[in-house]
């Protein structure tokens, strides 16, 4: 079995006036990229984790939603989606560039650049423990759960 990479630390400003840090993290944390705040998809998988949320903190496991979207895109969203957890925003896409996120997606027929959804689970000494790449979301988050909970 191949040594887990430590990752690269990044700092990006987060909802409620925060600012997230990777390496002040000392517990494991799921990091999920998602395209865009309010479609379809991107809400559908952020209801997902906030209905399991309270299971995410049962395992001792933060979760994290980032995507290029503003920061008042995000508070809207976090709010009339009533998630437990902090949006991070990434709009400059250093953070979605280092997790090589950022793909050609086909969107009405035209070639656009955009977030490829993607989970990755960050264990408590900064390392990748585990990922999952275009992502669909039915099922996801529940997968992710279990994984969590043999951490």
């Amino acid at each position: 079995m191949s040594e887990r990479p430590v990752l690269p630390d990044f700092e990006l400003p987060a909802t409620g006036n925060q600012r997230f840090q990777l390496s002040a993290f000392k517990a494991p944390f799921v990091l999920y990229f998602y395209p865009k705040d309010n479609t379809p998809g991107c809400t559908v998988e952020g209801q997902d984790f906030r209905d399991l949320h309270r299971e995410f903190g049962k395992a001792g496991v933060a979760v994290f939603g980032v995507s290029r979207d503003s920061l008042a895109s995000h508070e809207k969203f976090k709010a009339k989606m009533n998630f437990p957890f902090e949006l991070l925003s990434d709009s400059d896409e250093e953070v979605c560039k280092g997790f090589d996120v950022i793909k050609m997606k086909n969107m009405y027929g035209k070639q656009v650049r955009g977030i490829e959804r993607s989970t990755f689970v960050i264990d408590g000494g900064g390392k990748l423990a585990r990922e999952w790449r275009g992502v669909k979301v039915a099922g996801h988050v529940q997968e992710v759960l279990d994984y969590v909970k043999t951490l």
